[in-house]
Order: structure tokens, then sequence, then C-alpha cells
């Protein structure tokens, strides 16, 4: 059979976001390599010139920031997984990577891309499985995240359940140090009931494994944020990229301006000019050079109408401060379209009202985010539970109190509130608050906190227990 068609594949959606996807993932890692991409020369400016800033260019990797920091907020705080099994979430990939880790991986993956995958394999072995081995050989499910670049194609039914999917893998050999290391391209085909290996070598692509899971659906999910959903609309990280590509240009004209101002450009008259070129010409010779160029790097001259004297300029200094604050500017600008807090450039102190809404907007961006965190890995539990009946399926809850606090002023306000009197219930509710509020300052174990709300449960009117 002729499977060669099997690594040509791409879904629509992975021919038209590829590109966007390759370059999203170019800005979060940054470095030079991405410099190389995103810095724009001038239409006046010549190689040289634009070499030298290349060199001297850094990047500020805000999109990297942004991504990360979504993730830091949402799982800032433990999930509660109640009914999970221990050694499940502290090597939930198989490879010592804790459950939390690989939701963290798959957030940012949807941070960057728009849309991530998350596959649910499990080891092959033979022969029976008691405790002891499946502990020793960590034959248990796993689950990996991916980047839609790993998922060329697939197909989907009615009801938008996966028929099957291709998994792009990398094949490395290196184990043995006398032999040269072999490296490969190979895509695993996923159905509902198996999954085959193809490797491409030298043009022909061979089936080389296969096998049987029997679950009855495919094990990948494809998460995507449903902003935009209907209207082909591409992922907003898209525009963070843009405008931190401004920044890294922005920048580097101020970084150059400065360097500008150290050393300056030669200003020199014309007729000085057009004698040093005729004494050049006259003598014949190859040793003597001029420039007349008119570039930042290259000396320029004036006509005797002017005012003939040879000097050096440079750049004045304000505007470079005008670049600075247009960066700043779009910095801002950056982080709000991202819905983050914004800090406001104002001596005025920001109302109530303000605060509360820009408090609401980030709120609401990571509630989002938590709902489709918290549905994946309960998906990803169930998919485990189908590979093996032993581990069952937890509760999973994620945290969705995002509030920032002052410390100081929310135990000043728990105190007014507790002199304010009320019932029993109310002085209860005000101790639970306070053990939730110390919980965002330093973690409690959640039999301690259950302990704790025992003890608060046993308070009698007087403040003692009954």
């Amino acid at each position: 059979m002729d499977y060669s068609y099997i690594f040509s594949r791409r879904h629509p959606l992975f021919t038209q976001r590829s590109s966007s996807w390759e370059r999203n993932k170019a800005a979060y890692s940054g470095g030079a390599e991405y410099i190389q991409k995103a810095l724009i020369q001038h239409v006046s400016e010549i190689d040289p010139e634009f070499t030298e800033r290349l060199n001297r260019a850094y990047y500020f990797n805000y999109p990297r920031k942004i991504a990360r920091l979504i993730t830091q907020y949402i799982l800032a705080g433990d999930p509660v997984r109640t009914g999970a099994e221990p050694e499940m979430i502290e090597d939930f990939s198989r490879s010592k990577l804790r459950a939390n880790e690989i939701m963290r991986q798959f957030s940012t993956l949807l941070n960057v891309y728009g849309s991530a995958w998350m596959l649910i394999e499990m080891p092959n072995f033979d022969g029976e499985v008691d405790i002891e081995r499946r502990k020793t050989e960590r034959l248990h499910p796993y689950a990996v995240a991916l980047s839609p670049l790993s998922v060329p194609d697939w197909s989907e039914d009615s009801s938008g359940e996966l028929l099957w999917a291709v998994v792009e893998e990398d094949f490395y050999e290196n184990s043995d140090p006398f032999t040269e290391p072999v490296s490969k391209k190979r895509r695993r085909l996923w159905t509902k009931e198996l999954w085959q290996l193809f490797e491409e070598d030298s043009g022909t692509v061979k089936l080389i494994a296969e096998g049987r899971h029997e679950l009855g659906c495919v094990p990948l999910l494809h998460v995507s944020e449903i902003d935009g959903y209907g209207m082909d609309a591409v992922h907003w990280f898209e525009d963070i990229v843009r405008i931190s590509d401004a920044i890294l240009n922005n920048e580097s004209e101020a970084q150059m301006n400065i360097i500008k101002q150290m050393f300056g450009l030669l200003v020199i008259s014309e007729n000085f000019a057009r004698g040093s070129r005729s004494t050049l010409n006259s003598n014949n010779s190859e040793d003597g050079k001029f420039s007349h160029v008119l570039a930042r790097s290259a000396a320029i001259w004036e006509s005797g109408d002017e005012s003939g004297i040879s000097r050096y300029i440079s750049p004045h200094g304000a505007e470079t401060n005008i670049i600075r604050n247009e960066n700043t500017h779009l910095k801002n600008e950056l982080f709000d379209i991202a819905g983050l807090t914004v800090v406001r450039e104002t001596r005025e102190k920001q109302s109530a009202e303000s605060k509360a809404w820009d408090h609401q907007q980030i709120c609401q961006f990571l509630l989002n985010r938590v709902d489709l965190l918290e549905q994946t890995e309960l998906a990803v539990w169930r998919i485990m539970n189908l590979y093996d009946p032993s581990i069952s399926v937890p509760q999973v809850a994620y945290n969705r109190d995002f509030s920032i606090v002052d410390l100081k002023e929310s135990v000043a306000s728990l105190l007014e509130l507790k002199n304010v009197g009320g019932g029993l219930e109310f002085q209860r509710e005000i101790a639970r608050a306070a053990v939730t509020l110390l919980g965002r300052y330093q973690k409690i174990a959640p039999e301690r906190q259950q302990k704790i709300y025992e003890e608060i449960d046993l308070l009698n009117e007087n403040g003692g227990e009954q």
C-alpha cells in the first residue's frame, strides 16, 4: 500500500494558520534569530548601517512575558483534585512532570497559538501487570501537551468528535556512541480503535509499527479559544507580536540615535570635497578614499552658499525621548490588548470604580481561560480511565479567585467588620475570610485548612470553643 500521502496531509486550518503560528513561536522564543526576522531595514538605510544596527539590537520579550504571566496567574494556586491518585498527580507525563506542569505547558501553548492539543497515551507492555510492576515500570497512562504545529491534519464528525488525527513526531536515535546518530520524520495516525506509525526514509514512506487501544475514541483533545468563533478571526497573540515588533524596531532606532549622539556625523564643505576628489584623480592614487554616500555612517557635504564649515552633527536628545515615550505607550496598549492590568501613568489616585473595572477585566479574561483548562484536565482523566479503569476520575476545581489585595488594608477591614457585631455565623464567616486571605500569602495544606475550619465551627459567642 502507498502511504506517502500521510506525510503531505494538511488540514485547511493548519494551512491557513501555520505561518502565523511559526511567527508566534519565534516571537516567544526570541533571541538573535528572531531579531534577524523582525528588525526592518529602512529604504534609505545602506547595508553596513543596517548590519551594525542588527548586531547592536536587543529584544524585550513581551510576548513570552504575557504568555507566561497569564499561566502564572491561573496556576498561582494548585487546583483541587478530589479523588485523584497521588502518584498520577506527581507523574502525569510518565517523565516525572507533575499534573500542574503539564497543564502549565498546555496553558502557555494556548496563549501563544490560540489552540493546543493534548495527547493521552499508554506505554506498550507484554504480560500481566501487578501493582508492583505498574509502579516500578510506571505502566500508566500519561499526557503530552502538543502545539498545533505538531498536528497537521485531523477529521471530526458532525458532533465535533474526532474521527482521526495525525501527529508529527521527531525521531532521533543516538543511544550507541559508536554509531552515527539517526534523525527521521515520523507521523502517527490515531483513530478510535488503533494507531499506526509511519516513517519517511529516502522518499519512501513505510508503516513501521501499529497497535490497538480499543478506547472507542481518539485519545487526543483539541482545545481552541472561543473568542472569534464563527468569524474566522485570528488569535489576539498575533497583534501582541506585531506591537512587540514595533517596540523592537523603535528601540533599535533609539539606541542608534544614542550611538550617533556619541560619535556624530561628519559634514564638510562642498569645495573641500571637490578639491579632494580632483587631487585623488590627478594623482591616480589608489590609497586615498573619499565617501560621498549619504548615510549615517558616511560624511556629507554642503555647498559654498552654506556655512562651509566642517563639523559633526548628531540627532538631538529630544528625538530619542520621543521614541522612548512612544514605546512606553505601545507597551501599555500591548498589555491592555492582552486583557492584563495596565499601569496608569498619572499622579492622581485611581478611583475605586476604576480599580474595580480593571480588576473585573482581568478576572473575566482569566476565568474564561480557567474554564478551558479545567474542562481539558477533566477530559484527560476520563481518557486515562478508559485506558486503565483503576484510575479514578477526580473532581477537578481550579482557582477562580484572582483578586490582588493589600494585606494591611484587608486585615484592617476584617477587624472593622468584626466590631460590627452580628451573630455567630457572621463572626465565623469573618474568620473563614481571614483563612482565605492567609492562604493567598502562605500556602496552607488542605488537611490543615480543613482542621482550621473545624475549629472555627466550634467557636461560641464569646470567641472560645464550645
